[in-house]
């Protein structure tokens, strides 16, 4: 990887707080998230069900309206009021593909049109021709042929009604992708086939992802940092071989600990580690988010930021 001071940021997301309710029943889920990432790489948030990493994902594309702090892209605050111009210029750079791709599809819809639709929403002057050929090339992109442009969704299996997802994401040519758990509905034989080909597709397009997952071993194969999340909050971030080799924050070494190993007698001597949020006391010492190592962050009080360092050593 490049120097990160070398490279540009495309996305800034400066002290994000997102809450869902109203009044007495507000309930903050997202809580002082900073990040920014650089334009080309794979940018991983992971974390459990219920952590807040899709609610951010969904902010940054404007589904989920923010509470407090500032969403950059490429320069330009993106949360919050904006101009028409600048919600289609968002619209247009920044696609997202979706978890299900079953539920994300519309049923009633032909693949031709469910590629294309973005292309009315955002006003682009296409003729007829234009579009057809806009839809195969999009389809032909992620390996499917143009003559499924005259079918219906529940006439594909789940991995090709993810590939028709990724194509109606392409069409927009987009600068920046959030993938919000894209394989975890699949099968598993089918989960490599998707990875490579989102993969392929960014060297291709100079894309720049936010993968977000549950799952910490996709992560290693395709991501080139990882934050962690838990409970609406940053716990550690970095680059990906250094979480990897030493994670530090007892909630990334629980999720490190729940990977399953291939071979079954590693497997079953693996000791799981369980996270229990009571074994920090931040009573006195409050957290604060350092730097530990170069590109490394944890949030952790005085007495936890020792610990871990004398770890690093």
């Amino acid at each position: 990887m490049t120097g990160e001071n070398n490279r540009k940021k495309l996305l800034e997301v400066k002290n994000l707080k997102v809450s869902f309710g109203e009044h007495k029943h507000k309930t903050v889920v997202v809580n002082d998230v900073s990040f920014d990432i650089y334009k080309g790489e794979t940018f991983g948030l992971v974390g459990e069900s219920g952590s807040g990493k899709t609610t951010i994902g969904r902010a940054i594309i404007r589904i989920n309206p923010t509470m407090s702090g500032d969403i950059l892209f490429d320069g330009k605050k993106i949360n919050g009021n904006i101009t028409k111009e600048l919600d289609r210029e968002v619209t247009q750079k920044i696609q997202m593909i979706f978890q299900d791709p079953m539920a994300s599809l519309n049923e009633r819809a032909k693949v031709d049109y469910i590629v294309s639709e973005g292309l009315y929403n955002t006003n682009q002057k296409y003729t007829k021709e234009e579009k057809k050929q806009m839809v195969d090339k999009a389809l032909l992109d992620v390996g499917l042929l143009p003559e499924f442009a005259s079918r219906f969704p529940h006439e594909f299996s789940g991995g090709q009604r993810q590939r028709i997802g990724i194509a109606r994401a392409l069409i927009m040519q987009p600068e920046f992708i959030i993938a919000d758990e894209p394989i975890s509905a699949l099968d598993v034989s089918i989960r490599a086939q998707v990875l490579n080909l989102l993969s392929e597709l960014q060297k291709k397009r100079d894309l720049t992802y936010l993968f977000i997952a549950h799952d910490l071993s996709v992560m290693r194969f395709i991501a080139d940092r990882i934050a962690v999340i838990h409970k609406g909050v940053l716990v550690e971030l970095g680059e990906t071989e250094k979480l990897y080799s030493n994670p530090l924050h007892p909630y990334t070494q629980a999720l490190l600990s729940a990977i399953p190993m291939p071979d079954p007698i590693a497997e079953k001597k693996k000791v799981l580690k369980v996270y229990d949020p009571s074994r920090h006391d931040y009573s006195i010492n409050k957290p604060s988010w350092v730097e530990i190592e170069e590109n490394h962050f944890v949030l952790g009080n005085e007495p936890e930021i020792e610990k871990y360092k004398k770890i690093l050593k």
